[in-house]
């Protein structure tokens, strides 16, 4: 190797260390050429062989007058490379027992909350929504401390209304349900549309609570993959073709815990094959605002002309998973889904209605979605890299293009289940991958959630978990 070779292996490694330590993160412009040679004491011309370099490999991306830039890969790992295929037979889930440990898990704030995905209480806008909140009570305390019609408060749904053409959605205020948080939605829809013994079309892996839902109604899963491109309509077809299933239940956008977002050309496609049998989707959206791209996706009801799509949603993921505050719309099926509704609960909490109306209508919301969504994308990119540096080089995880959670296969020999109560010993929440299936899959896989903004704490949790990885290896 001359001389001229050494120095650009060297300015290689230089910055291929700075990545690897987080100093530079993806999408960060890198020095000039003439800057890092005056930095490094080397020449233009070893600076640009090394910049060549890097950009053959992908880790950095020039562009025209603008300079070099680390790519948005760049340290990452490679998708999980197979996913565990279902059998495509009926399944009756049987986790309650260990999704109930993993529950109590999440729900313990002594824990670092890696398993958790809702927003940290750093990106809650808490008080914007106590002033509304107290505004509400103040400006009108017997409609705030009386029981909200059974539908809702006309205010948030038509607020929901106006929101709904931002997915693809035309629909009047007199067509939502205010509901409960969205597993309430859920809940009312499968009770709708099924009794004890149907079976029920999922995507694998599926969140866990959908399996609790199926198993707490009586129902049987028919499960079909989520791949790193969504649901294919292939696999629907096949599933119906060979089953008699009574409704469907996918998270088109941004599955949980896979992050897969299906495209709307297969949306469309998923909603005819559905609608040609009589068979109903239920549809949950609840990561649908959460997207890093330019626009967000649409929805499978945005193609939906029968009313067989039941989108249900809420603000448990964005704004405040305490008010308990989702919405759902039925279609055909909202004579039914409304009384229901009725026997559950009566109605949703009014106050907590109100404050979410006001949030929604005074302009709030969008701006702190814009702000949510660049935090939940720079803790996956930094957990990501994090990642990357810590666990052994086996791990494969899959850098989603929204949601709030990433998928994360680790090396075939580590039981995930062993592995969730390492780290809760250790202090860290997680999510064990056999939770998301009725069957025997995923049983080295884990889901970590992206809820906060990246510090020290996150960083040194990710290394303990990447050690707890290279022993039980």
């Amino acid at each position: 190797m001359d001389h001229n070779e050494f120095r650009y292996r060297r300015v290689e490694k230089q910055i291929t260390t700075l990545i690897e330590s987080a100093a530079i993160k993806p999408g960060d412009r890198l020095p000039s050429l003439r800057k890092l040679s005056g930095q490094l004491g080397v020449s233009i011309s070893t600076v640009s062989q090394a910049y060549l370099e890097l950009e053959k490999k992908g880790v950095i991306a020039s562009r025209e007058r603008s300079g070099f830039f680390l790519s948005p890969s760049a340290g990452r790992m490679p998708a999980p490379a197979s996913r565990p295929r279902p059998a495509l037979v009926p399944t009756s889930s049987s986790r309650s027992g260990l999704i109930q440990k993993v529950l109590e898990a999440l729900g313990n704030r002594d824990l670092l909350p890696f398993g958790v995905v809702c927003p940290a209480d750093e990106l809650l806008p808490a008080k914007t929504l106590a002033r509304l909140f107290s505004n509400s009570l103040r400006n009108d305390p017997a409609r705030a401390l009386n029981y909200a019609p059974v539908a809702g408060e006309d205010d948030l749904r038509r607020q929901l209304a106006l929101r709904a053409l931002e997915a693809g959605i035309s629909v009047t205020p007199e067509e939502i349900l205010i509901t409960s948080g969205a597993m309430e939605g859920l809940a009312i829809a499968l009770r709708a549309l099924t009794k004890p013994g149907d079976n029920v079309l999922i995507q694998s892996p599926s969140y866990f609570c959908f399996l609790q839902l199926l198993e707490n109604c009586g129902l049987r899963a028919i499960e079909i993959p989520s791949s790193g491109d969504g649901i294919d309509p292939r696999d629907v077809r096949r599933a119906i073709e060979r089953f008699e299933i009574r409704a469907a239940i996918l998270v088109p956008n941004f599955n949980n815990p896979d992050g897969s977002l299906t495209a709307d050309t297969r949306k469309e496609e998923i909603v005819r094959l559905l609608g040609e049998r009589g068979i109903p989707l239920v549809e949950d959206d609840v990561y649908g605002e959460i997207y890093f791209g330019a626009e967000r996706s649409r929805c499978c009801k945005s193609f939906d002309d029968a009313g067989e799509v039941i989108y249900c949603s809420s603000f448990s993921k964005t704004i405040a998973p305490g008010y308990r505050v989702g919405w759902m719309i039925p279609g055909r099926h909202y004579g039914k889904a409304l009384d229901l509704k009725t026997t559950t609960n009566i109605c949703t909490a009014s106050p907590n209605q109100m404050a979410i109306a006001a949030f929604l209508r005074e302009g709030y919301f969008e701006r702190h979605m814009r702000r949510l969504r660049g935090a939940i994308h720079n803790q996956m990119k930094a957990l990501l890299l994090s990642l990357h540096r810590h666990f052994p080089a086996e791990t494969r995880a899959g850098f989603p293009s929204g949601g709030a959670a990433i998928w994360v296969e680790l090396p075939p020999d580590i039981d995930a289940v062993d592995y969730f109560f390492k780290a809760r010993e250790a202090g860290i929440g997680l999510a064990p991958g056999p939770i998301f299936s009725t069957q025997d899959k995923y049983n080295n896989f884990i889901r970590l959630s992206c809820n906060g903004i990246w510090n020290e704490k996150m960083e040194q949790g990710v290394k303990t978990l990447g050690r707890l990885a290279e022993e039980m290896y």
